[in-house]
């Protein structure tokens, strides 16, 4: 790709941007990746992407990960479930460099990720919960800007950039300010420069919040593509359905403790996913409510 468009007319990350607020773009039929973000998987055989020993975090009076252990073996599709507050943003947080942990070692294709933050960075690509983007760049600034921030060279990042735009649906929206985007655009835009560096680990959280239903079924189809050529993805979700259609590996995290890890089938344990995840963390109560809700 020569960073043009169809017409011929320049694409580049430095034109004006549109003046109107963005709609969402109607989502592209499913496509497969580019050739580019296949990662390397020479010698992944029993390769684990990322281990995690002895993770713990403190928050004042809080312990928010409680001596976490956890492998995501390299090439799985890896899903990571708890409730809300269970620690599941917190453990990703410290394995991605994000958040230093009080005590533990976490490393990424056997890179220390606290002894060798930089060469660790260079593996991964993030989809943070909450961290804030530059959100005065248009989406074709922002991808290209972080491209760049990586280390790539410019006609790499114009190639990709382009891509990643098309493939996610964002294209059209391509001059728009990001500030302008919609909820599931933002977390799309975000997704491509996760994606831009094509990494071999993939760490997404919460990634299909806000995303409609056609756009999900795409980025789904992205990241099932990506795990097929060799690279390894880790989605926290609060979906149980999700997770269970898209992962193979998975792990129940419930007040800052894997309570269990393993293949979908073995975590399931006979059960579908969302019963085994309510009988390991528990809380569920049987109530009719009260009677003033009731009809009749």
């Amino acid at each position: 790709m020569d960073g043009t468009t169809p017409t011929g007319t320049p694409h580049d990350a430095t034109a004006a941007p549109a003046d109107d607020s963005a709609t969402e773009p109607a989502a592209p039929s499913p496509a497969p990746a580019p050739s580019w973000a296949a990662p390397d998987a020479s010698g992944r055989h029993g390769e684990v992407a990322l281990r995690i020993r002895g993770l713990r975090k403190r928050f004042g009076d809080k312990e928010a990960v409680k001596d976490i252990d956890l492998d995501v073996p390299a090439g799985s599709f890896f899903g990571l479930v708890g409730p809300n507050g269970a620690g599941k943003t917190t453990t990703l947080s410290m394995a991605t460099a994000l958040l230093r942990p009080d005590q533990g070692v976490v490393t990424i294709h056997e890179v220390d990720v606290w002894k060798d933050t930089l060469e660790a960075k260079r593996l991964i690509g993030v989809l943070a919960d909450g961290v804030k983007l530059f959100d005065r760049l248009t989406g074709l600034q922002l991808v290209t800007y972080y491209g760049l921030l990586c280390g790539l060279e410019r006609p790499v990042v114009v190639e990709r950039t382009n891509d990643l735009l098309a493939l996610l649906g964002l294209d059209p929206a391509d001059r728009t300010l990001v500030v302008d985007y919609s909820a599931g655009m933002t977390k799309k835009i975000a997704l491509a420069c996760a994606l831009v560096r094509a990494p071999r680990l993939l760490v997404l959280d919460e990634p299909f919040e806000s995303v409609d239903p056609v756009s999900a079924a795409n980025i789904r189809d992205i990241l099932t593509g990506f795990v097929a050529s060799g690279g390894t993805v880790i989605v926290s979700s609060h979906s149980m359905d999700l997770v269970e259609r898209m992962c193979d590996r998975v792990a129940v995290i419930a007040d800052g403790r894997v309570l269990a890890s393993g293949t979908l089938e073995e975590v399931r344990a006979g059960s579908s996913l969302e019963e085994r995840f309510v009988e390991l963390v528990g809380g569920r109560t049987h109530q009719e409510g009260p009677a003033w809700l009731r009809i009749s």
